[in-house]
């Protein structure tokens, strides 16, 4: 099934004749979802990294609203009093009339407004508003749906928010309603039956029956128009979120959503065809580290080879600086993140290095929280030995270095035979003894609860990789978010992504994909799928991804079969780089960043927000795309230079000359000249004061 396009493509160019700078007159905003300031998920990610480039646009004109969790709000919130006189007004009569309704700055770039609903604190009005959701939208919710009684709460409490605020302000307000994802979904909807002048905005970052079909193992994308969606969603007993989510997006002014392919899924799944894609972006300058990436790099990778060091202790038969380290990380989804297909390619990786006699020794670690119950002692004594070698080492170099100092200082050269004496054998000899194994370096480094019925450890108990001599791959799967404070491997995430060679995400289902965009901008290779928002982006924006570092698996028109030896070939190809040819494609990595920048990728929000006043306040605001043609959007060109990537730079030999490689022309200042042309200026919103709100210049 080709990939349709939306009205508005995801080609930056694409927008080059949408007018961003439109009279917002007294429009407000208010960006609506469940993780405003309570991270569950990936949105968490995207109205947090997306608020500073939304305050500088809308001023003190922009509110978030999210649920009241005491936790998240005693370490990001400053609870504060509203400026606002109307919002002032709004609260209180809200705070006396039997709801709790907070109000604060969240500490996050921008600093922006927030409001906060305590949805427990109106459990009491639970059963009316459920039999008002079945009276006027014949929705019923089960009683036992915890997350779904929130989601009732939150929506009536939202649309109450809304309509005292349009009637306690002095003039008709035009105001602007983004939601987020189902949970939020349900305040539009009120919005809509009470009449309430909101232009509304509805996003979806992944349909909730999407996730679930593609959870049960079905050839999702390839039976998307077969499915029957009132019993598909019975049958997992989500009908009435399904019917919650799915009127909300009927009733948007305007619907959007992240990225093509959940495009595609959208209109067959909510019957609706989105106005706009949206997709997610980063504050690429938190990343960002000038030329000094390539040192960041060097230096966590130290840290991770420290940390193999302990790990692999008694078996340490491979050199780490002919190490590569892969990684996979996010939800423990075993087949929607692509775990499954990652570790069989890892299994026939290993029987081509094996059998190709390669020197190269292959990592892959798997960060994916599941439940444990402490670290695995086996684990935690290898730091210790790790640990416990380096003090003898050091204790053992001091004692040596005064020897020598003593012996220059009377201007004799020093008798090397007498430089080590009995004790210093003896202390060497212990600490060697100390590094000896029975056993097999362990694949997790927890214990887990449920060992038996991992899928992790179960796929990895049937193919066989168990950390052998032999083997050329070896698996480390850390069941835990990554701490900079952990005993085993301290580091906070940025920093492990920063050290690994290449992010392997699979994945069958995934909306979007933060985790190959955060790879992306810290200058790390990564394979993505035709099955991702990023993915998909890429393939888009990019003549050959690969070249850039941005390796596309086809998992939408292949088998699962051809799809792993795909994967097998990108991972054996990258494993026969050399040093300068992965240097060389982070460099051009690295300055992809630029695509996945806010201040690009923001104009989507503005373009939405625009079509929605457009079509709630059709007397004040006008909105007039134009339809992008193929040749108005731009693709990031094929380096000129040589190797543009491993597929088509490999000698027939997986082994290099270094005479060879340094041939290889290569004028990183010329390459990134080239691409700098091929990406328009960013998005420039006019600084708006804190203090007072300032409106946008008027249309021409």
């Amino acid at each position: 099934m080709p990939l349709a396009r939306s009205l508005s493509v995801t080609s930056l160019s694409g927008l080059e004749e949408w007018d961003e700078e439109f009279d917002r007159e007294d429009a407000v905003l208010f960006e609506i979802a469940w993780e405003v300031a309570n991270k569950v998920g990936g949105i968490y990610t995207v109205i947090q990294t997306k608020a500073r480039l939304t305050c500088e646009e809308w001023g003190e004109n922009y509110f978030l609203v999210g649920p009241y969790m005491e936790s998240s709000v005693r370490t990001q919130v400053e609870l504060i009093e509203p400026c606002n006189a109307a919002l002032r007004r709004t609260i209180d009569k809200m705070n006396s009339s039997g709801c709790k309704v907070y109000f604060g700055r969240w500490l996050i770039e921008g600093s922006p407004y927030v409001i906060l609903l305590d949805v427990g604190f109106t459990a009491w009005s639970l059963d009316r508003w459920k039999a008002e959701l079945w009276e006027n939208c014949s929705i019923g919710v089960p009683w036992f749906d915890r997350e779904a009684n929130d989601a009732i709460l939150f929506g009536f409490l939202t649309a109450w928010l809304l309509g005292e605020f349009a009637a306690q302000c002095d003039e008709p307000p035009h105001i602007v309603a983004h939601f987020h994802e189902w949970l939020a979904g349900l305040g539009l909807v009120l919005c809509r039956q009470r009449q309430l002048p909101v232009a509304t905005i509805f996003t979806t970052h992944a349909t909730l029956l999407g996730r679930y079909l593609c959870a049960g193992n079905v050839d999702f994308y390839n039976n998307l128009a077969q499915f029957n969606l009132d019993k598909e969603a019975g049958d997992r007993q989500i009908y009435h979120r399904y019917c919650l989510e799915r009127a909300a997006v009927r009733c948007a002014h305007v619907f959007t959503t992240v990225s093509q392919i959940t495009a595609v899924e959208a209109e067959h799944l909510l019957k609706r065809k989105p106005d706009i894609v949206t997709p997610n972006g980063l504050n690429v300058k938190k990343f960002s580290a000038m030329h000094e990436f390539q040192n960041l790099h060097a230096q966590s990778k130290a840290r991770i080879q420290e940390f193999v060091r302990g790990h692999f202790y008694g078996h340490l038969d491979f050199n780490l600086d002919k190490t590569v380290f892969l990684f996979i990380a996010g939800r423990y989804e075993f087949s929607n993140k692509g775990a499954d297909i990652f570790l069989e390619a890892l299994a026939r990786l290993n029987y081509l290095l094996r059998v190709n006699h390669s020197d190269v020794t292959v990592i892959a670690f798997f960060i994916m929280p599941a439940r444990t119950n402490n670290f695995n002692v086996e684990t935690l004594k290898g730091q210790a030995v790790r640990k416990q070698l380096w003090d003898t080492a050091h204790t053992v170099k001091e004692r040596f270095g005064k020897k020598l100092y003593e012996s220059l200082l009377v201007g004799k050269l020093p008798d090397v035979s007498k430089m080590l004496d009995k004790e210093d054998f003896t202390m060497m000899k212990r600490a060697i003894f100390a590094t000896q194994r029975q056993c097999l370096p362990p694949v997790c480094s927890h214990n887990m609860l449920e060992d038996s019925s991992d899928p992790i450890l179960n796929c990895i108990r049937r193919i066989g990789l168990f950390n052998t001599a032999q083997d050329r791959v070896k698996v480390v799967f850390h069941p835990e978010f990554l701490s900079s404070t952990s005993p085993l491997l301290p580091m906070d995430y940025e920093e492990f992504v920063r050290g690994c060679h290449l992010g392997v995400f699979p994945s069958y289902y995934e909306p979007w994909g933060y985790t190959p965009a955060e790879c992306t901008v810290m200058g790390i290779p990564s394979v993505s799928t035709n099955l991702s928002g990023f993915g998909c982006f890429m393939e888009e924006h990019i003549a050959d991804p690969s070249a850039y570092g941005i390796y596309i698996l086809d998992r939408r028109y292949r088998g699962v079969d051809e799809s792993c030896n795909q994967l097998t070939s990108f991972l054996f190809q990258f494993c026969q780089q050399s040093r300068r040819q992965r240097i060389i494609q982070r460099n051009r990595t690295e300055r992809l960043s630029d695509l996945l920048d806010w201040r690009y990728l923001g104009r989507y929000y503005v373009s939405a927000r625009h079509m929605a006043l457009a079509k709630a306040f059709p007397d004040t605001f006008i909105y007039e795309p134009q339809e992008p043609t193929s040749a108005t959007g731009f693709r990031y060109p094929r380096p000129a230079s040589v190797p543009p990537s491993p597929a088509h730079s490999l000698h027939s030999s997986p082994h290099h000359s270094e005479a060879e490689e340094e041939e290889e022309p290569y004028d990183e200042d010329l390459e990134a000249e080239k691409d700098r042309v091929n990406i328009r200026q960013p998005l420039i919103m006019p600084n708006r004061n804190k203090n007072q709100t300032v409106d946008l210049p008027e249309k021409n």
